[in-house]
């Protein structure tokens, strides 16, 4: 039954996140009117986006922290276990949340055809991005993203 539940768990964090790169797009963003600029790749380079803390891995692990920790002695000893144990599984599912769900990313300097210079933090989705090249810096809102 436990592992049902870890399981579970994991899949739920799993669904917890959302995909950065240039090719998804959110269901508010679909069917907008979008701002295409282009412009020339400056530079790449690697980043890791941080995960995300929903409150579900700590919310998750609480539970089975408690769960685990009452199960060590009993009466007064077996309450003391629930809430340590589910302090512990708190602290730590937040942390494998996080952990489950950062991501390698890519931030791209590009320069506008004005000369101005901006950088995107974006999913690394294996597009191959070059020094020289022209792209599309594709915006809505202030979620701007770089595709080909």
């Amino acid at each position: 039954m436990k592992r049902l539940f870890i399981f579970f768990v994991a899949i739920s964090l799993m669904g917890c996140a959302s995909r950065l790169d240039s090719d998804t797009y959110t269901r508010d963003e679909a069917r907008r009117e979008m701002r295409v600029t282009f412009a020339t790749i400056e530079g790449v380079r690697p980043v890791l986006i941080e995960g995300t803390k929903s409150g579900v891995g700590k919310i998750a692990g609480a539970a089975i922290g408690g769960i685990a920790g009452s199960n060590i002695g009993q009466g007064r000893e077996s309450i003391a276990g629930a809430v340590l144990g589910g302090v512990a599984g708190g602290v730590a599912g937040d942390a494998i949340e996080e952990g489950m769900t950062r991501t390698q990313g890519m931030e791209i300097t590009v320069r506008l055809e004005n000369g101005e210079l901006r950088a995107v933090v974006q999913a690394d989705d294996g597009e191959n991005f070059q020094p020289g090249e022209t792209v599309r810096l594709i915006r809505h809102g202030s979620a701007p993203r770089v595709a080909r």
